[in-house]
């Protein structure tokens, strides 16, 4: 079987890297030239563990490849993927979808021979219709199928959770785009993962509901994190005491700074504006949206209260930028929020990131050092933050902190350490939702 992926991007590449090592051939057509260039180098342009070993593997075994043109992409593919950027369009909130439909009109206009047009790509309520319609007017002659594929992959487990989903979701209508997909999931299907077909209305809104709900899970956790601070309450307690509940589940619930990242932010404002559009508002997802922004806003105020109100002159080392660990992504990070507000009120910030340094340099003031490492970042700090939960970080010990920081002052934003080891090690331990 072989298919085709308009765009080596996150979802792209993982997808054409694990539909590889199932077995089928996959060309993934990369537009930008520098980052084909990179792929041809066996280099990948973002940080996934496990996907170079995948992409190596795939590549020397002639199941994956990264071709020229679209057209020798497309030559003889079964299904085209499309699998480009979704951003948020600026002034309204919607998926911007000029780059999906950009790359189905290309795709439309050098297809010799029927496939099936599957968006992969996170597109709004609707879109599959109208890529249906953009067909039967470019290409009356081909029998052209549509059918939508969201994914639902978690940066830093993509390639476990491709490969061991929680469920695929299909929306397909026609006898021959459900049979074509069936096909390309078959290895899924043998190992006992749910297909779930549905019409492509329903396969779109599910992307966007699914995020919202997980969004809104987060969201409600770290109300009640701010609620127990309030009451002398230990949010970890509450969480696993409403986690075991079966109905609930425990996955989601760990209070922090506010999500971030390319899929929830832009999905919950993005499914915000459909609802409003179809005149049925969620109000849930409303305040979603306007509680995280809030709450990450406020991240930097946490901070300077912890060091007594202010924080002009303070050397702070903020360990962690991406929005979350195994990953190199800074798209809606809380650490941008932070860092700025800390800067604005006068401190030193040293940051410091084990992947996602280079893409944080420029979106972030011009007076923030950027830490060698560890050590480096926490020398001399007057306070240490703690923003991304990386494993690294994780082990840090009060002892060692003690030997290299100058103050005392620690603002847990994960609730990763021990509290009171570092209260008996001297240290102010500030966590999230802990009296």
């Amino acid at each position: 079987m072989r298919i085709a992926i308009i765009g080596g991007g996150y979802v792209g590449l993982v997808s054409g890297a694990c539909f590889a090592e199932f077995g089928v051939s996959v060309a993934v057509v990369e537009a930008d030239a520098a980052k084909r260039a990179m792929l041809l180098e066996g280099k990948i342009p973002i940080y996934e563990p496990g996907l170079d070993r995948l992409v190596a593997e795939n590549t020397a075994a002639g199941r994956l490849s990264f071709p020229a043109t679209l057209e020798e992409g497309i030559a003889q593919a079964e299904a085209v993927f499309i699998a480009v950027g979704t951003p948020t369009r600026r002034g309204d909130g919607h998926a911007d979808l000029t780059y999906v439909f950009a790359a189905v009109e290309q795709v439309l206009r050098a297809l010799d021979h029927p496939a099936v047009i599957v968006t992969k790509s996170t597109v709004p309520v609707g879109t599959g219709r109208k890529i249906a319609e953009l067909a039967q007017k470019l290409r009356p002659d081909l029998a052209i199928e549509v059918a939508a594929n969201p994914e639902f992959l978690r940066e830093g487990s993509a390639i476990t959770d491709f490969m061991r989903p929680d469920r695929v979701v299909v929306g397909a209508e026609s006898e021959r785009a459900r049979e074509v997909l069936q096909r390309l999931y078959r290895p899924l299907y043998l190992r006992e993962a749910p297909i779930v077909f549905t019409g492509l209305e329903s396969a779109e809104l599910t992307k966007y509901a699914a995020n919202g709900f997980l969004a809104m899970k987060i969201t409600f956790i770290n109300e009640m994190a701010d609620l127990c601070e309030k009451l002398g309450a230990d949010v970890n307690d509450v969480a696993r005491g409403i986690g075991l509940d079966g109905r609930i589940g425990r996955k989601f619930l760990h209070a922090g700074p506010g999500f971030g990242g390319s899929c929830f932010p832009k999905d919950t404002l993005a499914l915000m504006r459909i609802a409003e559009e179809a005149g049925a508002p969620s109000r849930l997802i409303e305040a979603v949206v306007a509680v995280n922004d809030a709450r990450k806003e406020a991240m930097a105020g946490r901070v300077v209260a912890a060091c007594g109100g202010s924080v002009q002159g303070l050397r702070i080392a903020v360990l962690g930028l991406a929005f979350k660990p195994e990953t190199d992504d800074m798209r809606e990070a809380p650490s941008l929020p932070l860092i700025q507000g800390l800067a604005a009120a006068g401190a030193q910030v040293v940051a410091f990131d084990p992947e996602a340094m280079a893409g944080a340099r420029p979106l972030l003031p011009g007076g923030v050092i950027f830490a060698t490492g560890v050590n480096d970042a926490l020398a001399g700090a007057d306070a240490l933050v703690l923003v991304t939960e990386w494993n690294e970080f994780r082990a840090l010990a009060p002892v060692m902190l003690r030997q290299l920081m100058r103050g005392s002052v620690v603002v847990d934003l994960r609730n990763v350490f021990d509290p009171q080891a570092l209260r008996d090690a001297g240290f102010a331990y500030h966590g999230i939702g802990r009296a």
